[in-house]
């Protein structure tokens, strides 16, 4: 009869640690959705047969360890995550637990409505003028931050360039002209994508601003050497 009742216990236990992952429909429902992990950075929530998962930073699936009806711990981010409702503007947030009792939790990722985009979705749309938007209003906010990076915006250019989206590569270039109006790289950049869509007077414009800034530029002086000679 003990070994009975023992077996009761072990398989009720199974079951319940094997339903534990499961999450309430109110909690999916509330809960579902993109959150802004930093002013240019989608952190997303979604469910499957009632399980909480996460894409972030090219990661598809990401699966968080359950901790209790609202926290879990994900090991990607060596962080044990919150979801709760900020009392100040009754919007949803999830909260990076801290590691100390004495440290007060904070509100750190607002869940987006799916009106709110932040600029790298609006370059995924090809909705330019909407994310040099988006990058303006960061830099009024914080002229240093991080996400208003050249080099990266200048590496998304020049991907499109790669694979002969001209329109687009030149768009990305302008919008990091505007940005970083006093880099001589992003008008060399943005000669080099004009020079390839053919348009050899933008180019040559765009090549000599370059030249204004850092006159060393040796490989900007010889591309627009040979742009002179073709408009000749």
């Amino acid at each position: 009869m003990k070994i009975y009742t023992f077996l009761a216990i072990l398989t009720f236990s199974i079951l319940l640690g094997c339903s534990s992952n499961n999450n309430s429909e109110e909690f999916i429902e509330k809960n579902t959705g993109r959150y802004l992990y930093n002013s240019n950075e989608i952190l997303e929530v979604y469910f499957e047969e009632n399980e909480l998962y996460l894409r972030w930073r090219g990661a598809e699936k990401i699966k968080p360890l359950k901790v209790n009806e609202n926290s879990f711990f994900v090991k990607e981010m060596n962080e044990k995550i919150l979801f709760s409702e900020n009392p100040e503007d009754q919007k949803q947030y999830i909260s990076l637990v801290p590691k100390e009792d004495t440290i007060a939790i904070k509100y750190n990722f607002k869940k987006l409505s799916n009106e709110e985009k932040i600029p790298s979705e609006f370059l995924a749309n090809n909705e330019f003028d909407k994310a040099l938007e988006g990058f303006l209003l960061i830099k009024s906010k914080d002229s240093l931050d991080p996400t208003l990076n050249e080099d990266e915006l200048n590496s998304y250019g020049y991907r499109e360039l790669r694979d002969k989206n001209f329109e687009s590569s030149i768009s990305i270039f302008k919008i990091n002209m505007v940005l970083h109006p006093d880099s001589p790289n992003v008008y060399d950049s943005l000669g080099e994508a004009y020079a390839k869509s053919g348009d050899t007077l933008q180019a040559i414009e765009n090549y000599e601003k370059s030249l204004s800034l850092d006159s060393g530029n040796r490989d900007g002086k010889r591309q627009l050497d040979k742009l002179k000679k073709v408009e000749k």
